[in-house]
């Protein structure tokens, strides 16, 4: 698909790059009168068809970091590239466009419109970047894939939590975007229907080349994509690679399996 996104002060995207790349990202918050160091100096590469996940303890910089990929907020160093498109500088009508077309959002409260129907919901993005005739096109295979075809005209408080979230990853990938970025996806899920999410967002990876990025503190949840990054105390404290066997005999004892 080829995005309408262009800046006339950068090339455009390189067929090669990443879907998404961080470089030295640094975030400070201001806390009464101390500074509070968010994020300091994280690296981070996603391939295209990679789904990777982020973990931490609680204040680790996993949000931050989310919300910095997401261009939500703006790093104070650094930089991060959406499809080989260095995002540094870009007005807010430029950010706001590349968040509609380039990437999706799931998060862990669903945020679905309650007063639409999961139609409308799903439709919202692509009518609101003037894409709605091929959102349109698009929403009946990803209803299929997702298993929602019979749920769209129902609103969201007559669906399942389940159902909600199927509904809501339907939305973020309405676009067609280079990145998913998902917010503890599974949060308010029982752990059979979370378990089938992942399962869906895993299907997607694989064979319709999603590119997924998920925090998560949830390590079974994790431990369903290729790369794990731990992040500890605002910086990378290391990476496992879910494939290794030894990585998966070490979580399974840990967890019980």
């Amino acid at each position: 698909m080829t995005h309408a996104v262009t800046s006339p002060d950068r090339r455009p995207p390189r067929r090669d790059a990443h879907a998404l790349l961080a470089v030295g990202l640094h975030k400070r918050y201001a806390l009464g009168s101390a500074t509070v160091e968010a994020l300091r100096g994280v690296d981070l590469a996603v391939g295209r068809g990679e789904f990777v996940a982020v973990m931490g303890a609680s204040g680790s910089g996993k949000s931050t970091l989310l919300h910095l990929l997401g261009l939500l907020e703006t790093p104070d160093e650094g930089r991060v590239e959406i499809d080989g498109l260095d995002t540094s500088g870009l007005g807010d009508d430029a950010l706001t466009e590349l968040r509609r077309s380039r990437l999706g959002f799931v998060f862990q409260t669903f945020e679905l419109i309650p007063n639409l129907s999961a139609r409308e919901n799903v439709l919202l993005p692509a009518d609101m970047s003037g894409a709605g005739a091929a959102g349109r096109e698009r929403l009946a295979r990803l209803a299929a894939v997702l298993g929602i075809e019979d749920r769209l005209d129902h609103r969201p408080d007559q669906l399942s939590g389940g159902q909600r979230q199927r509904v809501a990853l339907a939305r973020a990938l309405i676009n067609d975007p280079v990145v998913v970025l998902a917010d503890e996806p599974t949060g308010n899920l029982d752990s059979r229907t979370g378990h089938e999410v992942l399962r869906l967002l895993s299907h997607g990876v694989r064979e319709l080349g999603w590119t997924v990025v998920m925090v998560t503190h949830d390590a079974r949840a994790a431990m369903q994509a290729e790369r794990i990054v731990f992040l500890r105390d605002g910086e990378v404290a290391g990476t496992l690679h879910t494939s290794d066997t030894d990585v998966q005999a070490v979580f399974e004892r840990a967890l019980g399996g």
